[in-house]
């Protein structure tokens, strides 16, 4: 890890985490080497036909039963203990599944949002999961223990799901989402320009397992790049920041950071 400590000297560290940063957790990603190909349930999808919805939600219902049982590894534990050393200047996560919060990692974007809300597209009232969970539950007794594949973003391949009994919202009577950015979707506005202040002031970049596969995440690379800062990227794979990159690492996040933080006079996290 040299060549990192080279790179990066004494700055502090602006992290953005992908995908990759939760597989030791056991949620699987879309684009890690040997991931099968998914295509994921659109926006425009999700909003045209209750059939949509009602997919989405079998599928999510049967995932977030194995989703909310997932626990930080040691990634998270390792930038929740840079932070508290003040080595970081902030953190952007593609990630929807608050795991970084969980490890109690204080300042967080969730960039595409958080699988443990909902939110009504009608009346924008925001709940948490599980209250939806359980009336869920409810509407569709013993439906969380069917047998399917887990997906990225908590949910499961299900080849049935007519039979699936949606809920709508207490308030309005209203559509339900998970409060998450789907493809095909738009990150908020103000979100976006919350990350681009921190690169602004950054003074080096830290990519953690992402295929910056995705504009939402790669646009800030390239402004890191254009403000001519350091940038390290820590990736199973080739990304498509590869070539922006002061220093690519093709390897695991947690062995990465492991190796590296007894260079940066940090402890590990109970």
């Amino acid at each position: 890890m040299i060549p990192v400590v080279q790179v990066l000297g004494d700055r502090r560290w602006l992290v953005l985490t992908g995908a990759g940063v939760s597989t030791d957790s056991g949620i699987p990603d879309y684009r890690g080497p040997g991931s099968p190909v998914r295509t994921p349930m659109t926006y425009q999808e999700f909003v045209r036909t209750s059939e949509g919805r009602q997919r989405y939600w079998a599928r999510a219902h049967v995932g977030w039963s194995r989703m909310r049982s997932a626990d930080p590894n040691a990634t998270h534990r390792a930038l929740v203990d840079l932070e508290s050393a003040g080595r970081l200047s902030g953190l952007i996560t593609q990630n929807v599944d608050g795991l970084h919060e969980q490890a109690g990692h204080r300042e967080v974007i969730d960039l595409h949002g958080r699988i443990d809300r909902v939110v009504c597209l009608d009346c924008g009232e925001v709940t948490p999961r599980a209250e939806l969970h359980t009336r869920l539950a409810a509407l569709n007794p013993g439906y969380e223990s069917r047998i399917g594949e887990s997906a990225p973003d908590g949910d499961v391949m299900l080849a049935e799901t007519s039979d699936f009994v949606v809920a709508d919202c207490d308030r309005c009577g209203g559509r339900l989402k998970p409060s998450v950015v789907f493809f095909g979707e738009n990150v908020p506005k103000d979100r976006v320009a919350r990350c681009h202040a921190l690169v602004a002031e950054a003074e080096s970049l830290v990519v953690l397992g992402s295929s910056l596969q995705v504009m939402s995440g790669l646009r800030f690379v390239r402004a890191a790049h254009k403000r001519g800062i350091p940038i390290v990227i820590v990736n199973r794979g080739t990304t498509r920041g590869d070539d922006l990159a002061t220093l690519k690492l093709d390897a695991g996040c947690a062995e990465t950071l492991t190796e590296l933080l007894p260079r940066q006079d940090v402890g590990t996290s109970g």
